[in-house]
């Protein structure tokens, strides 16, 4: 058995980090599976030049689940690649914790399609995010 098979969802993604862009931003991973993902971002520090969270940290959020998702349902010697993203924000959080679940829509063969909803600390949702990744061979 392959040792990726072996692992659950939590060690894979401990394993392959995050990247660089996840850490800077303090997002956390809480919960991962094919089924789903949960992962947390502080406010502070994301923020746009009013102190509301900036909308391109709720998508980072959102592709840092749905991509590493992607990826793991992929498995081994196969990459997921993100081709296609969309947001709607609904609310600002401004202070606290922010907290992505990811569930999927489609898991394919060749392609996924991820839903991320993200809430602020009393569960208001804030933005839903849509990624579609692509899935290919690991290149050589």
């Amino acid at each position: 058995m392959d040792e990726q098979a072996r692992m659950t969802g939590m060690e894979w993604a401990t394993q392959r980090g995050m990247g660089a862009l996840a850490q800077k931003m303090g997002i956390e991973f809480t919960e991962f599976s094919v089924e789903r993902s949960v992962g947390t971002m502080p406010v502070e520090g994301n923020t746009q030049p009013v102190g509301l969270l900036h909308g391109g940290a709720y998508v980072v959020l959102g592709e840092s689940l749905g991509s590493m998702a992607a990826n793991l349902h992929a498995g081994p010697g196969r990459l997921a690649v993100g081709v296609d993203i969309n947001a709607t924000h609904t609310r600002s959080a401004t202070s606290g914790v922010v907290t992505g679940v990811c569930t999927p829509i489609h898991l394919g063969r060749s392609m996924t399609v991820h839903e991320i909803v993200v809430s602020d600390d009393q569960g208001r949702r804030c933005s839903t995010i849509r990624i579609t990744n692509m899935i290919k061979d690991m290149p050589a």
